[in-house]
């Protein structure tokens, strides 16, 4: 069963909390979950949800109990997940471009870490030795993702450490006797095409015999999801023929068996949620037909920094006839959600809902021109519930000091 929330369902809810508001169904984050268990059926397969992509503590706390890992770019999204109850175990935190302090917080929480630069390995192995097994970053060298802002892999790239340093990262090692567990690396977003990852397969199977206390091959996420439609999400199962058969193909010495990680965020996330918006003002400039809804770039600022787009509907009018609009905000710069998108007739007061919205919207939102951040409300077996409240004004000034 493909699971969605219904016109009527989004309509009641934005009656029951408002709007702009979040929808997150969570039936949808299990189905999604369960089709890269379905995939990777009789593989060595692990799988950690990359949180940032939305760290609601009952969304982190839902996918724990679903049998999913979490994975964390920051130290306090490892302390989101253990707030959550996710066991140190099934936390991995992978550092880029921070300070050794948080590397050792990390450690002090016991859970999995990735380290992704020469500077901090050495810190570390100075620190810890071969007494906390830990994971390398990389980087391949491989372009990968859906645009350059979202490609993590590339030769230009910041994150990791280039794979043409491996013997400094030997030395490294080799001095202080650090425990190498693991080998990541994370080529992009927005990732189609499984031939990517068996590239990266090839990058890292030329480096396993340097590093004979391997475990875990980490292939980071990527995966593709549909926005626009008609488009298509990576063939898991595919992928995970490749997967297999590339381990077929390299006879590791002594049969050593490795674990395979993944760390699907949007995979998981995206289609699971709903921003639901009302129409504040139809502008007719005789060319063009602007609506202007009660949100902007400071709710959901993709589709301006990715040129990302989301479909949208008008669920208040969904058999009106077709015309053409701008989709915008209230914002006080250009934020368009969309650009001369046939629309049902949008009239004032009309909900209209962007798909697709469960991953980077929230989890990207600000308070930039004093606005507020809406509420966010998960829908699990058909109950609506608040798991975060709107901003209020209070929240705008709740850090600020005030000088006499």
């Amino acid at each position: 069963m493909a699971y969605s929330l219904s016109h009527q369902e989004l309509i009641s809810i934005a009656g029951e909390f408002g709007t702009p508001v979040y929808v997150y169904h969570a039936e949808k984050i299990k189905e999604q979950y369960e089709k890269l268990v379905a995939a990777f059926e009789g593989c060595n397969t692990r799988f950690f949800y990359a949180s940032k992509a939305l760290t609601n503590i009952n969304i982190v706390r839902y996918i724990d109990s679903i049998g999913c890992s979490i994975d964390c770019s920051s130290i306090n999204e490892v302390r989101i997940a253990l707030e959550a109850g996710v066991a140190k175990e099934n936390i991995l935190y992978t550092s880029n471009g921070i300070d050794f302090s948080e590397i050792e917080a990390a450690a002090g929480y016991g859970v999995h870490i990735n380290i992704d630069s020469l500077p901090n390995l050495e810190k570390f192995g100075k620190k810890y030795g071969h007494g906390y097994p830990v994971g390398i970053r990389l980087r391949p060298n491989i372009m990968a993702g859906g645009n350059l802002k979202i490609s993590t892999g590339h030769d230009k790239s910041k994150f990791g450490i280039p794979v043409q340093q491996l013997e400094a990262i030997k030395k490294i090692v080799a001095e202080h006797r650090i425990f190498i567990r693991t080998l990541h690396l994370h080529t992009g977003s927005d990732i189609s095409d499984a031939d990517v990852f068996v590239k990266g397969f090839e990058v890292l199977f030329d480096l396993i015999p340097s590093f004979p206390e391997l475990e875990v091959i980490d292939l980071g996420g990527g995966f593709k999801v549909p926005y626009v439609p008609g488009e298509k999400a990576i063939d898991l199962r595919v992928l995970a023929r490749k997967v297999k058969q590339s381990f077929d193909d390299h006879q590791l010495a002594g049969n050593k068996s490795l674990q395979i990680w993944f760390e699907p965020g949007k995979f998981l996330v995206s289609e699971c949620g709903y921003l639901i918006t009302k129409v504040n003002v139809i502008k007719d400039n005789s060319d063009q037909v602007f609506a202007g809804v009660n949100s902007g770039l400071n709710h959901l600022i993709r589709p301006m920094m990715y040129d990302a787009f989301h479909y949208i509907e008008n669920i208040s009018n969904p058999g009106g006839p077709l015309k053409r609009y701008n989709v915008t905000g209230y914002i006080c710069e250009t934020d368009n959600f969309a650009t001369d998108r046939s629309l049902p007739e949008i009239r004032e007061g009309d909900l209209l809902v962007l798909y697709n919205a469960g991953a980077y919207g929230f989890e990207m939102a600000s308070n930039y021109n004093s606005r507020y951040r809406p509420a966010e409300v998960m829908v699990r077996e058909g109950r609506a519930r608040l798991i975060r409240k709107a901003d209020s004004f209070d929240d705008l000034l709740r850090n600020q000091v005030l000088l006499p």
